[in-house]
């Protein structure tokens, strides 16, 4: 699949730039002061590649800030979270491969939005 598909979300925005067979590559907005829920990946790994504003990352029991230019990497079934504690909007450009990219292949063990 190629093109954009947008979703808004209470955190921000994701979009679907590229998808392949057992890979997708997204844009995610997070607005400044927002977070991302904690979560893992049964069947995908992700790479995460900051290209404006600054991440604050944790992987596993690890927090770190992660800048413009650098990037990270999530393992498959590894808890995670991606957080905005900046003034300005954090966008992240993100590679997901695995065995399946959908968008249920998802656990929250923490969400401010209270989704399951």
């Amino acid at each position: 699949m190629c093109g954009v598909l947008r979703e808004e979300r209470p955190w921000g925005f994701w979009e679907v730039l590229f998808e392949g067979v057992d890979f997708k590559v997204k844009r995610l907005g997070v607005k400044p002061g927002q977070r991302l829920s904690l979560q893992s990946h049964a069947k995908r790994a992700e790479h995460w590649v900051v290209v404006k504003g600054t991440a604050t990352v944790t992987i596993g029991d690890k927090t770190k800030e992660v800048n413009k230019g650098e990037s990270v990497f999530v393992s498959i079934q590894e808890k995670h979270r991606l957080q905005n504690k900046g003034a300005v909007d954090l966008e992240i450009i993100e590679v997901q491969n695995g065995s399946y990219v959908g968008e249920d292949d998802i656990t929250r063990y923490e969400d401010d939005y209270a989704r399951k």
